[in-house]
């Protein structure tokens, strides 16, 4: 048992039932003043909120005897510049699987949206317009879910349902329960085949930049692209040039830069679908990432292993992240 520790959670205590005893719980959710000392933290809990790091940067140069940072995100990309902050021995844990199905769930509606038309008869409507056309169905693509993690499987699981031919895509290619998992390396000859491509995938440096415009160019006419994973992994300038040409449609719910500024033309293009980074923030979002600190806390306070400690490596320092 950790007597005497301190934990800062981005929820008030009272609201987190079934905490562990002999942890002295403090409120800070990064958007008001401090409740502490910060190197009297052990536990420090990332807010709740998009580039969560911004808060975590004022805070971790202080936290000398921290122990575990736990993030409320899957990713951890926006940590590497921090990694300096943290003191010696410190784990750093990310809540990946919370986001999951909210993620997915967007991930789908995105890319039905596109193939239904379903930007444009909104536009239509602000018209009063009533026109109608042949428009694509999902039933039979062919649709490539590029990263295969915790998002990606949630994705294919929940294609598979409207009749698409789902071609999971994975950093190392195996053979999983569901079927064959296809190898990043062999990405040059799938993209030509595939009706739609969702992106769910890590940023490392991999994969940074990874669609950019020669792996777009290979893409089909009329193919569409969905990306809820993060902005980098993409060209945007090359997006752009792709989408205004008419021959790709996009949904992005992650962008590069982010947020988008207000006179980036992406927000204009017919084709082109934004919404802003809002996959993980749901109304499920608060009871699922309670019920994980509770669980982390517990394994914290007995001593046991974390869920979802990232090793901290000098390629994570340089800004990698493990696919």
């Amino acid at each position: 048992m950790n007597d005497g520790m301190t934990a800062w959670l981005p929820y008030p205590p009272g609201e987190v039932p079934g905490l562990p005893d002999g942890i002295s719980y403090q409120y800070w959710n990064g958007s008001h003043s401090l409740p502490g000392d910060p190197n009297d933290v052990r536990f420090l809990v990332g807010p709740p909120t998009p580039a969560a790091e911004h808060a975590l940067s004022r805070v971790l140069p202080h936290t000398g005897n921290l122990q575990v940072l736990q993030l409320l995100s899957s990713g951890y990309d926006g940590m590497a510049p921090l990694l300096g902050a943290m003191p010696p021995g410190a784990q750093l844990a990310t809540a990946r699987g919370v986001h999951r199905e909210a993620t997915a769930e967007l991930a789908v509606t995105l890319l039905l949206a596109l193939m239904r038309g379903v930007d444009q008869f909104i536009g239509q409507q602000a018209q009063h317009e009533w026109k109608s056309k042949v428009w694509p169905t999902l039933v039979g693509k062919r649709v490539l879910v590029v990263g295969y993690g915790a998002v990606g499987t949630a994705v294919a699981a929940r294609l598979h349902a409207f009749g698409c031919e789902v071609v999971p895509v994975a950093r190392v290619g195996r053979t999983s329960a569901a079927g064959r998992v296809y190898s990043a390396a062999v990405l040059t000859e799938l993209l030509p085949t595939a009706d739609a491509v969702v992106l769910c995938a890590p940023l490392t440096k991999a994969t940074r930049g990874m669609f950019g415009a020669d792996f777009l160019a290979l893409l089909k006419d009329g193919a569409v692209l969905v990306n809820t994973a993060r902005g980098e992994l993409v060209d945007t300038a090359a997006v752009v040039r792709e989408v205004r040409n008419g021959r790709l449609r996009v949904a992005l719910d992650v962008t590069d830069p982010e947020p988008l500024p207000a006179d980036h033309p992406l927000w204009n293009l017919p084709g082109a679908l934004i919404t802003p980074h809002a996959a993980a923030f749901t109304d499920a979002f608060r009871p699922m990432s309670i019920d994980f600190l509770r669980r982390q806390l517990h394994r914290y306070a007995g001593g046991e292993e974390l869920e979802n400690v990232i090793p901290i490596t000098q390629e994570l320092w340089a800004g990698d992240q493990a696919a």
